[in-house]
């Protein structure tokens, strides 16, 4: 049973061809389509009718409907570095979930509350299960998978004073998990380089293959001990160091190579009505939200701090 990379053999899902199935609003009606991978009109997508459209003019849905999104709290060494200096977090994964509700499209509006300081960026891949399982191994988990999805596990951290245990708010709340542009199989995962921007600078980066401690393959099979996993089901596989805040009006981006590049823009609303009448636990700016929400600078790199101060100053300046 394979754990750790490389692997002994390459599963199919991992193998080429390419194939990006992507679904679209044409016309006010949703279709699903596959992107042209060769020829003149490469790039494109062919919707199940026939037609050929370009993307890049339509809105994007969500390319899962999921039962149930996981999520794995910290899976690469320097997020581990960063928050517990040490390049694990524990022996095994520890995990917290997500509603469906909160399922965004590409170039989709994230939405931060005038009554939240601290809206985090963390760009992920995300696991979409293509069949029902339980009770597998590691090295069966592979032929579960439909494929893969750039995602921004977006997060409300002015919750984690009330809700760390759960992540319910912090992590729940609408349009707080942008995932796409399309699910994509027939690439090496683990070959593939993952960065976030901000305002079209690199605010985070890693090479998967490198810096993951737990492949899909073993999330999969721990998992599926005890819960059995459906098609569409949806695993969010942790995000690299420096996870920062944003502000209304940012351009949030998650881009894999060889997965495609997924766009959020960050949008201001007003405060829950119910907020203003005391109802609930309200949005704090305690020590443990800076500490979790600003991270600790000196355990990450200078470029990502530079492009982060830089991507605020060129917001400003407009």
């Amino acid at each position: 049973m394979n754990f750790e990379f490389p692997l002994g053999e390459l599963p199919t899902v991992l193998r080429g061809p390419r194939i990006e199935r992507r679904r679209v609003l044409v016309g006010g009606s949703a279709f699903w389509g596959t992107i042209l991978e060769d020829g003149a009109q490469a790039g494109w997508l062919r919707l199940d009718d026939g037609r050929i459209v370009d993307p890049s003019t339509l809105p994007h849905l969500p390319p899962v409907s999921p039962g149930k999104i996981i999520a794995v709290h910290i899976s690469y060494r320097s997020r581990s570095m960063e928050t517990r200096s040490q390049p694990r977090p524990g022996d095994t994964p520890t995990y917290f979930t997500k509603p469906p509700t909160s399922l965004n499209g590409h170039r989709g509006q994230i939405l931060k509350p005038a009554d939240c300081r601290y809206l985090n960026y963390e760009g992920e891949y995300a696991v979409v299960i293509g069949r029902s399982c339980r009770n597998v191994l590691p090295d069966e988990a592979w032929n579960f998978i439909e494929g893969f999805c750039p995602a921004l596990d977006m997060g409300l951290q002015d919750f984690r004073d009330t809700d760390q245990g759960s992540m319910l708010r912090v992590k729940g709340a609408d349009t707080l998990l942008p995932i796409g542009p399309g699910i994509v199989r027939g690439i090496n995962l683990f070959e593939q380089t993952l960065r976030t921007f901000r305002n079209g600078l690199v605010v985070q980066e890693a090479r998967i293959g490198e810096e993951t401690i737990w492949g899909p393959h073993y999330v999969i099979a721990d998992l599926a001990r005890h819960i059995s996993l459906v098609a569409g089901d949806v695993i969010l596989m942790g995000t690299p160091c420096h996870s920062r805040p944003v502000d209304a009006g940012d351009l949030v981006e998650c881009e894999i190579t060889g997965l495609g590049r997924l766009a959020g823009t960050v949008t201001a609303i007003t405060a829950p009505r119910a907020s203003a009448l005391g109802v609930g636990h309200q949005p704090t700016d305690s020590p443990e939200v800076r500490r979790v929400a600003l991270g600790c600078d000196e355990r990450v790199p200078e470029r990502f701090r530079e492009n982060y101060r830089r991507a605020s100053r060129q917001k400003s300046s407009k």
